[in-house]
């Protein structure tokens, strides 16, 4: 298989480097970006080959990664409509918000397109994707996505297109909200007098050993959350607060809203 990254920014390199970590050849992969400085600095750090436009990236891969801003998805699929035709390449795109559909037809129809949302964990391997395949991706083709999607972490498929909107809400978005809730734990910490750095340390080792546990536990995070909660405890007293607030009600608005805009965006981005 070759892969042809179409965009060079955070996103394609955390694909390129984990497809590379995971024993990928170099070879087989290629970058496209307008930005010579980014493609020097690819091809010196991952000795793969560089383009300086869609068309020839599109014309070395038998897949290709769409990994550039949801407003240029249309011009760029128009490019290289008429390779991917020819090649009957794979399509799969990280831009959020564009319907399969719509990529689809700005490439000329009958095309296998794959859609998935990442999120920023990729960065360091940690990410989780939800993907999504049009009826023209075979088996093969989707083994081929989520070889490419699992190199930076966890993949889980959707059957339905408009969930994608939900993982979008939950998991794309979702970092922000936990960055957010570590936020105020921290500030909290320094109301209480903790220093500025042991507030954030230990918020950081907090966030991270809690995952931890729900990951490689047995118990469902319910359970996770009971245990440690001691009758007439300490942490019963401040999750006590949570529920008064409605700490749920909170969180279902939050992403209600996120998924709600997620739909906007790709009616706003996928029309002609």
């Amino acid at each position: 298989m070759k892969i042809a990254f179409i965009g060079g920014g955070n996103m394609a390199v955390s694909l390129i480097g984990g497809l590379i970590a995971d024993g990928f050849d170099a070879g087989n992969l290629a970058v496209a970006d307008i930005d010579k400085a980014q493609r020097e600095t690819l091809a010196k750090r991952f000795s793969i080959h560089v383009r300086d436009n869609a068309a020839e990236a599109a014309t070395f891969g038998d897949t290709v990664v769409l990994a550039i801003k949801p407003q240029v998805v249309k011009q760029v699929a128009q490019e290289i409509a008429s390779i991917v035709q020819s090649r009957k390449s794979l399509i799969i795109s990280i831009a959020a918000g564009i319907r399969t559909t719509d990529i689809e037809r700005w490439l000329g129809g009958e095309t296998a397109v794959v859609r998935a949302m990442p999120n920023t964990p990729a960065l360091v391997q940690c990410g989780a994707s939800g993907l999504f395949a049009n009826p023209r991706v075979t088996s093969q083709q989707r083994e081929a996505a989520e070889t490419i999607l699992r190199a930076t972490g966890l993949t889980v498929w959707m059957d339905n297109e408009e969930l994608i909107n939900a993982v979008t809400a939950l998991s794309g978005s979702g970092p922000a909200y936990f960055f957010r809730v570590m936020e105020s734990l921290e500030l909290a910490g320094q109301e209480l007098g903790l220093s500025q750095q042991a507030a954030h340390i230990l918020t950081l080792q907090t966030a991270l050993g809690a995952a931890k546990l729900a990951m490689e536990g047995s118990e469902d995070i319910a359970s996770l959350r009971q245990s440690v909660t001691s009758p007439g405890g300490t942490t019963e007293q401040g999750l006590r607060v949570l529920e008064e607030r409605d700490i749920d009600a909170i969180f279902k608005a939050v992403l209600h809203a996120a998924n709600d805009r997620a739909k906007q965006l790709a009616d706003d981005w996928g029309g002609d």
